[in-house]
């Protein structure tokens, strides 16, 4: 092990015991201390889930990387492991970025990952060259392979940059051989996705272009995923410096592409192009394929253009909620883990209530919440003006979910969350189903709001850091007759009224 290596891990487990749990979301993994971004190598491994991630545990802020590391039985309670990876080579001195994870046939996992160092460039700018690595381990310690980097720059495609090549994803084939997919800027200077493969895992050759952007979504692509899905391949995508058009939003976005794989030629043919989450954090998500054949997405609950809202604490950044996907109408469509219905303990109801204006549930509170609500007018054809749902609200501070039917918009909004920061606070997703009944479910954990829209076929994300103190909920209407709620129930019993099931009538 590394002196750098040996050195970040006692800092870890020194720093995080300075952290109590009551500073951290109940059931979203936080890094150990400092910053956390991207998830990396998101497998299973020894009968447990592993999460590596983006890490620098000196600081609540980006730079030279590490790989953080954390296990769990089900996806919502974590324990931290050591720092896995460290950047202490020449190759990766400048950090260690994204990658995977895999099992090799002898046991052993194995990680890939890029790393990153810094060249002087013929006119004497200094320039990051970035380059694919191995390590394999034990999942604890790991140890870099001497035939480090095994793909670099002599294994590019022509015209592709070596300055743009990051983030590989891992799988096995059905004959046993290995694929990776690998974010690349092409010659035109937009994104694409390189494929290639090895007979052992540690030899690799370049293969095809999987995808190219060619100037559609976005310029350089980052952290692909690639897996087939209910019959359909799926390719996901983090997008830089999108342009807002239909349903995409401009900045760092989430893009999945549903197509057609043959196998054996890597011949992959797009049908259809979306956004995976059109809130305003949620980037470079990884998945899992589950023991029990679920597909489990996360992805790093943040954004490179609002990354420094947190203003104080201990740590920074987290990773989203863990979803399950699946195929429906030719959307790729997400719902939060089942394991999440088994912290449910405290239950309310309420129904056949009526108002106008403003309206406090009893019992319905907390920061920690999974709320499922269905909206519709009260006279079918007369449709309301807009509802509100207002959440971890002490009177001065909030944040509010509006949705406005007469657009069909949905609008997260923490511009009143407490922040100091003139940062991206408002972001509005047109629901794509016209229809007057809409159903939501919102899930709360501390710092944090996700939104599932008529069943996962759309989803929102925001972070928000008011003080946990404030833990009101309350419901607004304008132009509205009557409500009316179904029952509810709770996450942790550490955690006060968490409902499910309202369901709302205007």
């Amino acid at each position: 092990m590394s002196g750098l290596l040996q050195k970040a891990r006692q800092y870890e487990k020194e720093a995080n015991l300075r952290i109590t749990p009551q500073e951290r979301p109940v059931f979203h993994l936080t890094p150990p201390c400092g910053w956390m971004n991207d998830p990396n190598g998101f497998s299973l491994y020894g009968g447990k889930y592993h999460l590596f991630f983006q890490y620098n545990p000196y600081s609540m802020h980006w730079d030279t990387m590490y790989w953080g590391h954390a296990e769990s039985s089900d996806l919502l309670h974590w324990e931290y492991l050591p720092a896995a990876l460290a950047p202490d080579r020449d190759y990766d001195e400048a950090g260690c970025f994204s990658g995977n994870a895999i099992e090799l046939d002898d046991g052993r996992q194995l990680l890939m990952y890029t790393g990153v160092r810094r060249e002087k460039q013929s006119d004497g700018e200094m320039r990051d060259v970035q380059v694919q690595c191995l390590a394999v381990g034990d999942g604890r310690d790991y140890q870099k392979t001497e035939g480090n980097p095994v793909i670099a720059a002599e294994k590019l495609p022509a015209g592709a940059s070596r300055h743009d090549f990051r983030d590989p994803k891992l799988w096995r084939r059905q004959d046993g051989t290995y694929c990776c997919a690998v974010a690349s800027r092409a010659a035109d200077g937009s994104g694409q996705i390189l494929l290639y493969t090895s007979k052992d895992a540690f030899s690799w050759d370049f293969w095809k272009v999987l995808a190219a952007n060619k100037h559609r979504y976005g310029r350089m692509w980052e952290c692909p995923d690639f897996f087939t899905l209910d019959g359909t391949a799926v390719l996901l995508v983090s997008p830089q410096d999108m342009l807002s058009d239909g349903e995409f939003h401009s900045g760092n976005a989430s893009l999945c592409i549903l197509g057609n794989f043959d196998e054996a030629t890597g011949a992959f043919t797009e049908r259809s192009v979306q956004p995976v989450d059109s809130g305003i954090d949620f980037y470079a998500m990884q998945t899992v394929l589950a023991a029990d054949g679920r597909r489990i997405m996360l992805g790093w609950m943040q954004n490179w253009d609002s990354c420094t809202i947190r203003e104080d604490g201990q740590w920074a950044t987290q990773m989203s909620l863990p979803r399950e996907l699946f195929i429906r109408n030719e959307r790729l469509c997400q719902k939060p883990v089942k394991e999440l219905e088994k912290l449910r303990q405290v239950a309310a109801s309420c129904s056949n209530l009526s108002f106008c204006g403003s309206k406090c549930l009893e019992g319905l509170k907390g920061r920690a919440v999974d709320m499922e609500i269905t909206i519709r007018p009260a006279l079918e054809g007369e449709p309301f003006h807009s509802f509100r749902i207002r959440f971890a609200d002490n009177g001065t501070f909030y944040t509010d979910i509006v949705y406005y039917a007469h657009e069909h918009k949905l609008r997260i909004d923490r511009s009143h969350s407490g922040s100091h920061r003139a940062l991206l606070h408002t972001q509005d997703c047109t629901v794509l189903s016209k229809a007057e009944e809409l159903h939501l479910r919102l899930v709360l954990d501390i710092y944090s709001a996700e939104l599932f829209i008529n069943g996962g076929e759309q989803a929102m994300s925001a972070v928000f850091y008011t003080d946990r103190s404030a833990d009101s909920i309350s419901f607004h209407a304008e132009g509205c007759r009557r409500i009316s709620s179904g029952n509810s129930s709770s996450l942790p019993a550490s955690i006060s009224n968490i409902s499910t099931h309202f369901e709302i009538t205007l």
